[in-house]
Protein backbone atom coordinates (compact mmCIF):
# COMPACT_ATOMS: atom_id res chain seq x y z
CA UNK A 1 0.00 0.00 0.00
CA UNK A 2 2.79 2.48 1.03
CA UNK A 3 4.53 1.50 -2.47
CA UNK A 4 0.77 2.05 -3.90
CA UNK A 5 0.83 5.66 -2.39
CA UNK A 6 4.55 6.77 -3.91
CA UNK A 7 3.75 5.60 -7.20
CA UNK A 8 0.58 7.65 -7.54
CA UNK A 9 2.56 10.64 -5.76
CA UNK A 10 4.94 10.54 -8.85
CA UNK A 11 2.18 10.50 -11.36
CA UNK A 12 1.44 14.04 -11.97
CA UNK A 13 3.51 16.67 -13.60
CA UNK A 14 4.59 19.60 -11.43
CA UNK A 15 4.55 21.88 -14.50
CA UNK A 16 0.56 21.82 -14.77
CA UNK A 17 0.20 23.86 -11.66
CA UNK A 18 0.61 26.97 -12.00
CA UNK A 19 0.47 28.79 -8.46
CA UNK A 20 -2.19 31.37 -7.19
CA UNK A 21 -5.10 31.84 -9.28
CA UNK A 22 -8.31 33.82 -9.18
CA UNK A 23 -10.00 30.84 -7.07
CA UNK A 24 -7.27 32.04 -3.93
CA UNK A 25 -8.08 35.64 -4.65
CA UNK A 26 -12.04 34.04 -3.47
CA UNK A 27 -10.65 32.05 -0.98
CA UNK A 28 -8.63 34.09 1.21
CA UNK A 29 -11.55 36.71 2.33
CA UNK A 30 -13.76 33.41 2.70
CA UNK A 31 -10.94 31.55 5.51
CA UNK A 32 -10.30 35.07 6.68
CA UNK A 33 -14.37 35.41 8.23
CA UNK A 34 -13.76 32.21 9.95
CA UNK A 35 -10.61 32.22 10.61
CA UNK A 36 -11.19 35.67 13.08
CA UNK A 37 -13.53 33.57 14.89
CA UNK A 38 -11.75 30.65 15.95
CA UNK A 39 -8.72 31.98 16.72
CA UNK A 40 -6.79 35.21 17.75
CA UNK A 41 -4.38 36.79 15.31
CA UNK A 42 -1.86 39.55 15.94
CA UNK A 43 -0.18 40.37 12.42
CA UNK A 44 3.08 42.87 11.88
CA UNK A 45 4.48 44.03 8.68
CA UNK A 46 2.09 43.21 5.69
CA UNK A 47 1.87 47.01 4.95
CA UNK A 48 6.01 46.40 3.84
CA UNK A 49 5.14 43.49 1.44
CA UNK A 50 5.02 45.56 -2.20
CA UNK A 51 1.68 45.63 -4.01
CA UNK A 52 3.26 44.58 -7.46
CA UNK A 53 6.16 43.04 -8.66
CA UNK A 54 8.23 39.84 -7.53
CA UNK A 55 9.21 39.15 -3.56
CA UNK A 56 9.66 36.18 -1.65
CA UNK A 57 8.64 35.56 1.91
CA UNK A 58 10.49 33.16 3.53
CA UNK A 59 8.60 31.75 6.75
CA UNK A 60 9.55 29.80 9.89
CA UNK A 61 7.78 25.86 9.93
CA UNK A 62 6.23 24.77 13.14
CA UNK A 63 2.81 23.37 12.09
CA UNK A 64 1.05 22.72 8.74
CA UNK A 65 -1.17 25.95 9.49
CA UNK A 66 2.01 27.93 8.54
CA UNK A 67 1.40 28.37 5.17
CA UNK A 68 -2.74 28.52 5.73
CA UNK A 69 -2.48 31.32 7.87
CA UNK A 70 0.34 33.35 5.57
CA UNK A 71 -1.41 32.99 2.43
CA UNK A 72 -5.04 33.53 4.17
CA UNK A 73 -3.34 37.21 5.79
CA UNK A 74 -1.37 37.99 2.78
CA UNK A 75 -2.13 41.18 1.12
CA UNK A 76 -2.36 39.62 -2.30
CA UNK A 77 -2.39 36.63 -3.87
CA UNK A 78 0.82 34.17 -3.13
CA UNK A 79 1.85 30.87 -4.22
CA UNK A 80 3.63 28.28 -2.17
CA UNK A 81 5.45 24.86 -2.36
CA UNK A 82 4.27 22.18 -0.91
CA UNK A 83 5.14 18.46 -0.29
CA UNK A 84 4.32 15.92 -2.97
CA UNK A 85 2.57 13.40 -0.71
CA UNK A 86 -0.27 15.56 -0.15
CA UNK A 87 -1.03 14.19 -3.80
CA UNK A 88 -1.92 11.13 -2.88
CA UNK A 89 -5.42 12.25 -1.49
CA UNK A 90 -7.84 13.57 -4.07
CA UNK A 91 -8.70 16.01 -1.00
CA UNK A 92 -5.76 17.64 -0.87
CA UNK A 93 -4.42 17.41 -4.18
CA UNK A 94 -7.72 19.63 -5.67
CA UNK A 95 -8.29 22.07 -2.80
CA UNK A 96 -3.93 22.44 -1.77
CA UNK A 97 -3.55 23.38 -6.04
CA UNK A 98 -6.90 24.93 -6.38
CA UNK A 99 -5.42 27.87 -3.93
CA UNK A 100 -2.07 28.01 -4.85
CA UNK A 101 0.15 25.07 -3.94
CA UNK A 102 3.02 23.91 -6.72
CA UNK A 103 3.97 20.41 -5.44
CA UNK A 104 7.56 19.93 -4.52
CA UNK A 105 9.15 16.38 -4.67
CA UNK A 106 11.70 16.01 -2.29
CA UNK A 107 13.24 13.53 -3.38
CA UNK A 108 14.72 15.55 -6.47
CA UNK A 109 14.56 13.93 -9.61
CA UNK A 110 12.83 15.27 -12.66
CA UNK A 111 9.65 16.28 -10.85
CA UNK A 112 11.70 18.23 -8.51
CA UNK A 113 13.32 20.36 -11.27
CA UNK A 114 9.49 21.19 -12.72
CA UNK A 115 8.51 22.58 -9.47
CA UNK A 116 11.13 24.77 -9.55
CA UNK A 117 10.39 25.52 -12.80
CA UNK A 118 6.76 26.57 -11.78
CA UNK A 119 8.31 28.42 -9.05
CA UNK A 120 10.62 30.31 -11.28
CA UNK A 121 7.05 31.16 -13.63
CA UNK A 122 5.60 32.77 -10.72
CA UNK A 123 8.06 34.74 -10.23
CA UNK A 124 8.56 36.15 -13.82
CA UNK A 125 5.48 36.95 -13.58
CA UNK A 126 5.67 39.63 -10.65
CA UNK A 127 3.76 37.90 -8.32
CA UNK A 128 4.28 36.75 -4.90
CA UNK A 129 6.15 33.32 -3.71
CA UNK A 130 6.23 31.97 0.10
CA UNK A 131 8.54 29.12 0.89
CA UNK A 132 9.85 27.24 4.35
CA UNK A 133 13.60 27.57 4.31
CA UNK A 134 13.77 24.53 6.72
CA UNK A 135 12.21 22.45 3.99
CA UNK A 136 9.89 20.50 6.83
CA UNK A 137 8.19 21.18 9.72
CA UNK A 138 10.30 21.42 12.98
CA UNK A 139 8.70 19.05 15.63
CA UNK A 140 10.60 20.50 18.38
CA UNK A 141 10.17 23.90 18.25
CA UNK A 142 13.61 24.95 17.07
CA UNK A 143 14.81 26.57 14.07
CA UNK A 144 16.81 24.76 11.52
CA UNK A 145 19.67 25.50 9.18
CA UNK A 146 17.81 26.62 5.74
CA UNK A 147 18.09 25.44 2.28
CA UNK A 148 19.36 27.56 -0.28
CA UNK A 149 16.72 27.22 -3.15
CA UNK A 150 14.61 30.66 -1.58
CA UNK A 151 18.03 32.67 -2.05
CA UNK A 152 18.72 30.85 -5.52
CA UNK A 153 15.73 32.14 -7.06
CA UNK A 154 16.33 35.49 -5.19
CA UNK A 155 19.57 36.57 -6.89
CA UNK A 156 17.92 34.97 -10.32
CA UNK A 157 14.99 37.36 -10.10
CA UNK A 158 16.88 40.21 -8.12
CA UNK A 159 13.77 40.42 -5.76
CA UNK A 160 13.24 41.55 -2.29
CA UNK A 161 13.62 39.00 -0.17
CA UNK A 162 10.65 39.23 3.65
CA UNK A 163 11.77 37.26 6.60
CA UNK A 164 8.70 35.70 8.28
CA UNK A 165 8.28 34.87 11.95
CA UNK A 166 5.33 32.66 13.11
CA UNK A 167 4.67 31.69 16.59
CA UNK A 168 1.56 29.97 18.28
CA UNK A 169 0.92 27.74 15.39
CA UNK A 170 2.23 24.64 17.01
CA UNK A 171 0.16 25.50 19.95
CA UNK A 172 -2.94 25.68 17.48
CA UNK A 173 -2.05 22.47 16.27
CA UNK A 174 1.24 20.31 16.28
CA UNK A 175 2.59 18.67 14.06
CA UNK A 176 1.47 15.31 13.53
CA UNK A 177 -2.65 15.71 15.00
CA UNK A 178 -5.54 16.02 12.65
CA UNK A 179 -7.33 17.96 14.55
CA UNK A 180 -6.84 21.89 15.56
CA UNK A 181 -7.43 23.77 18.86
CA UNK A 182 -9.60 26.81 19.04
CA UNK A 183 -9.57 30.30 20.46
CA UNK A 184 -5.45 29.92 20.56
CA UNK A 185 -3.49 32.74 19.41
CA UNK A 186 -1.29 32.98 16.25
CA UNK A 187 1.46 35.98 15.46
CA UNK A 188 3.09 36.53 12.06
CA UNK A 189 5.30 39.26 11.72
CA UNK A 190 6.80 40.06 8.14
CA UNK A 191 9.96 41.38 8.44
CA UNK A 192 11.98 44.31 7.10
CA UNK A 193 13.37 42.84 2.99
CA UNK A 194 16.60 41.56 2.98
CA UNK A 195 18.71 43.67 0.47
CA UNK A 196 19.45 41.26 -1.84
CA UNK A 197 21.24 43.69 -4.34
CA UNK A 198 24.54 43.19 -2.28
CA UNK A 199 25.20 39.69 -3.11
CA UNK A 200 23.99 40.22 -6.52
CA UNK A 201 27.97 40.62 -7.67
CA UNK A 202 29.12 37.67 -6.29
CA UNK A 203 25.98 35.44 -7.70
CA UNK A 204 28.14 33.31 -9.55
CA UNK A 205 29.58 32.27 -6.21
CA UNK A 206 28.82 28.91 -4.63
CA UNK A 207 29.18 30.71 -0.55
CA UNK A 208 27.02 33.19 -1.49
CA UNK A 209 23.52 31.22 -1.51
CA UNK A 210 24.81 29.91 1.84
CA UNK A 211 25.28 33.38 3.35
CA UNK A 212 21.98 34.88 1.98
CA UNK A 213 20.51 31.62 3.31
CA UNK A 214 22.01 31.96 6.68
CA UNK A 215 21.15 35.91 6.95
CA UNK A 216 17.84 34.14 5.75
CA UNK A 217 17.21 32.47 8.72
CA UNK A 218 19.39 34.59 11.47
CA UNK A 219 16.47 37.62 10.51
CA UNK A 220 13.65 34.96 11.11
CA UNK A 221 15.11 34.07 14.08
CA UNK A 222 15.22 37.22 15.43
CA UNK A 223 11.20 37.71 14.74
CA UNK A 224 10.55 34.01 16.90
CA UNK A 225 13.22 33.64 19.41
CA UNK A 226 13.59 30.30 18.40
CA UNK A 227 16.59 28.11 19.61
CA UNK A 228 18.84 28.09 16.30
CA UNK A 229 20.22 24.68 15.25
CA UNK A 230 22.52 24.91 12.47
CA UNK A 231 21.66 21.80 10.91
CA UNK A 232 19.32 20.29 8.80
CA UNK A 233 15.90 19.21 10.02
CA UNK A 234 14.93 15.88 10.38
CA UNK A 235 12.29 14.67 8.36
CA UNK A 236 9.70 12.52 9.50
CA UNK A 237 8.89 8.94 7.62
CA UNK A 238 6.14 8.32 5.30
CA UNK A 239 6.00 5.35 6.06
CA UNK A 240 2.48 4.63 8.33
CA UNK A 241 1.51 7.81 7.74
CA UNK A 242 -1.77 8.86 8.70
CA UNK A 243 -1.75 12.93 9.77
CA UNK A 244 -1.07 15.84 7.85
Amino acid sequence: MARRRAKNARQFDPSKFVGATKFQTRFRPFCRFFFTRLWKFSLEGFEQIPHTGPAILCANHISFLDSVFLLTYSPRNMSVVGKSEYMDSFKTRWLFTKIGMIPLDRSGGENASSAMASVEAVLSRGELFGIFPEGTRSRDGRLYKGRTGAARLALKFGCPVFPVGITGTSEIMKPDTVLPKFGKHCKIVVGEPIDTQKYLSRADSPEVLRELTDEIMVRIQALTKQEYVYDYAPRRSSVNRTHI
